[in-house]
């Protein structure tokens, strides 16, 4: 069954692809919050992903004419934001947030002991997701934070359905390991 939706991006890709600015505007308006939030994931910064999103879009824009509707625009958007995001991770020199202070803290907190923990527990998987291969991490973020099918990211990748599925039980064993030990001490203080 075909959407509403789905005519109306196509229908939009087809104009920016003949050179339709305005069109291709309302294709950055549909998917820069996915965009921004998948390189967000990747790389743990978001001045770095904002960079990394507007990159995304200029290169996109650049190749519109290349797309292809066999697949779908938000695989072969996030394919570009995860090169784009890779990109600038290297040229930045920079693996890991630097401050755990820059992170958003909830309204309504139980208090500053549990907040702290959660923090703490936060800043832990951040930094094991942004310590995983590049190709690990890029399937982890895709398959937990954006919900995706092993197909969804096979083709947002351009890699095959099993490459994913080794990708992934590779993530979640190295996390899993990077993570038991940091996790347990954490959970037994709390509980003291």
């Amino acid at each position: 069954m075909v959407t509403v939706q789905a005519v109306n991006e196509a229908e939009l890709i087809l104009r920016a692809q003949n050179g339709e600015r305005n069109a291709f505007s309302e294709l950055v308006r549909t998917h820069t919050r996915g965009v921004f939030n998948v390189v967000y994931r990747m790389c743990g910064d978001a001045l770095i992903a904002e960079d990394a999103a507007q990159e995304t879009f200029i290169r996109a824009w650049q190749n519109i004419s290349s797309y292809r509707p066999q697949t779908s625009l938000r695989n072969w958007l996030y394919r570009i934001a995860f090169n784009a995001g890779t990109d600038m991770l290297r040229k930045e020199k920079r693996v890991l947030p630097g401050d755990i202070d820059a992170m958003p803290l909830a309204d309504d907190r139980p208090g500053p002991e549990s907040l702290a923990s959660q923090n703490e527990r936060t800043a832990l998987v951040q930094k094991a997701i942004l310590s995983l291969p590049d190709a690990s991490r890029a399937v982890l973020v895709l398959k937990e934070y954006e919900g995706m099918s092993y197909r969804e990211i096979a083709d947002a990748l351009d890699i095959p359905i099993g490459t994913v599925m080794s990708r992934l039980n590779y993530a979640r064993k190295l996390l899993k390991e990077k993570l038991e030990p940091a996790l347990s001490i954490s959970l037994e203080v709390e509980h003291v």
